[in-house]
C-alpha cells in the first residue's frame, strides 16, 4: 500500500546510496580508468546495465543476502591484491601513479574483463546497501527504487572522480590507499559477522576515513602543482635576463 513518506525512504535511501558508495565509486573508478579513454564511459554504462539487474535480483532475495558474508571475504582479497600489485609487485621502470593498464582475464578481452570486474565489485559493495534498505522499509519496490536511483547518483560521482585522477596522476596512490582501508573494512566485517572479531566498524567513522585519505592526497596534488607552475615560472623569469642582455648587445652592434 502506497503512503506519502514512501517518497521520503525513497529520497534517503539515494541519499544513503550516495554517501555509502564513495568507496565504492573509487574502485570502479581505478578499474575503468585502465582502458582506453573511449571505452571508459561504455565500459561504465554496461556494468550499470548489470548493476540493476543485480540490484533487483538482490532486492527480491534480500532475505538471503545475509547468508553471503563469504562474498565480503573474497572481495577483501581481491581488493588488497589490487593494492599490493600497485605497491609492491608493479612492473619496474613502470610508472606507479599511471593506472593498471587492463588486461584480458579469464579469456575475455580487456574491454569485457573490465566490465566484469565492475560486476563482481558492484556484487561485493551492494550487501551492505541492500540490507540497510530492507531495515529501512519492508516494501520492496521502495528499496528497488532507491537503490536504482541510487546506482545512477553512484555514477555520476565516479565521473567526477576519473576528471580529478586525470588531471592529478598523484591521486592514484591516495585511491589504492582508500583501496586498502576499504580491503580492511570488509575482512572486519566479516570477522564481525563470523563472530571472529567483536567490533564493527560504523559507516560514519569509515566514511570520515575515506574523506580524510582523499583530502590529504588531493591537498598533496595541488601542492604539486603549484609548486610545478613556480618552478616553471622562475624558470622563465630567469631566461628574460639572458634575453635582454643579448638584445642590448646586438643593439650596440
Amino acid at each position: 500500500m502506497f503512503v506519502p513518506s514512501d517518497f521520503v525512504t525513497i529520497g534517503l535511501l539515494i541519499a544513503l546510496e550516495g554517501l555509502l558508495s564513495a568507496d565504492n565509486a573509487m574502485v570502479l573508478a581505478i578499474l575503468v580508468l585502465g582502458l582506453p579513454k573511449a571505452q571508459q564511459k561504455k565500459a561504465l554504462k554496461y556494468g550499470i546495465v548489470g548493476a540493476f539487474a543485480f540490484r533487483a535480483i538482490a532486492t527480491l532475495l534480500a532475505a538471503y543476502m545475509i547468508q553471503l558474508g563469504w562474498v565480503k571475504l573474497v572481495g577483501a582479497a581481491y581488493l588488497l591484491y589490487l593494492v599490493y600489485r600497485h605497491f609492491g609487485a608493479g612492473d619496474s621502470g613502470g610508472d606507479r601513479r599511471a593506472p593498471p593498464k587492463a588486461e584480458p582475464w579469464l579469456g575475455l578481452s580487456a574491454f569485457w574483463a573490465t566490465v566484469v570486474k565492475v560486476e563482481l565489485t558492484d556484487i561485493v559493495f551492494a550487501i551492505d546497501s541492500i540490507l540497510v534498505a530492507v531495515a529501512m522499509s519492508p516494501k520492496r519496490w521502495v528499496i528497488l527504487t532507491g537503490g536504482i536511483l541510487g546506482i545512477v547518483m553512484m555514477r555520476l560521482v565516479i565521473g567526477k572522480l576519473l576528471a580529478l585522477v586525470e588531471r592529478y596522476p598523484v591521486l592514484v596512490d591516495g585511491a589504492f590507499v582508500i583501496i586498502a582501508w576499504v580491503g580492511i573494512k570488509l575482512l572486519i566485517e566479516y570477522g564481525h559477522s563470523e563472530g571472529y572479531i567483536g567490533f564493527e566498524i560504523p559507516k560514519f567513522i569509515s566514511l570520515g576515513i575515506i574523506v580524510v585519505i582523499f583530502g590529504i592526497a588531493l591537498t598533496y596534488a595541488l601542492i604539486q602543482e603549484r609548486t610545478a607552475e613556480a618552478r616553471r615560472q622562475a624558470g622563465t623569469g630567469a631566461d628574460e635576463p639572458g634575453h635582454a642582455a643579448q638584445a642590448s648587445e646586438g643593439d650596440r652592434h
